[in-house]
């Protein structure tokens, strides 16, 4: 079920906005329903600005109303807040920060050691490097090769997870379709 993104901030507006009962403001938030009290006694949350989910479009009117009615009703989210979330394609060149691209042979042969399926080409345009420096990291002739150790780009801060996932997701693909023109040449 979908939460708000901001529960406490949710929770405030709906206590000082609506009738509703803190048991129905804890489940829409997320929330136990002793902090809602506490939320609402001013004992937690304490500066918290309020959050209009009707504004935000995350509750209706007509919701909020049918639930005021009815204390056992449960708010419903109006449309997935996910929807609004979505990552932005990039088509501008990676930039790596200089603090970051000592590591970026370690992620290198990382990516080497425990996804051979992935291609130079997608090691390229997942971590900003060039197929010279993947050559030079594969055949240990790279200027730093003595101190490589492999580490997952992901916790250099080299890719995000979700990157990383979809290079592999496709590069599993890829070797797959393979296997199977392998097959029918056979």
């Amino acid at each position: 079920m979908d939460r708000p993104l901001m529960p406490k901030a949710t929770a405030v507006w709906l206590i000082e906005n609506t009738s509703l009962t803190f048991d129905q403001i804890a489940e829409f938030c997320g929330l136990h329903p002793l902090e809602v009290k506490g939320i609402a006694d001013d004992e937690v949350a304490t500066g918290y600005r309020g959050q209009d989910p009707i504004v935000a479009g995350m509750l209706t009117r007509e919701e909020v109303a049918r639930c005021e009615a009815d204390p056992n009703a449960r708010l419903r989210m109006a449309r997935s807040i996910v929807t609004d979330l979505k990552p932005s394609r990039r088509k501008e060149p990676r930039y790596t920060p200089l603090s970051k691209r000592q590591d970026r042979p370690d992620a290198i042969a990382w990516l080497l050691r425990n996804h051979p399926e992935v291609s130079e080409a997608q090691i390229c345009k997942l971590l900003g490097t060039t197929k010279a420096t993947i050559q030079a990291v594969r055949d240990r002739t790279h200027w730093k090769s003595q101190e490589i150790r492999p580490r997952d780009p992901v916790l250099l801060g080299l890719c995000s997870q979700t990157e990383l996932d979809e290079v592999l997701m496709r590069a599993r693909a890829e070797q797959d379709k393979g296997k199977a023109k392998a097959g029918e040449t056979v």
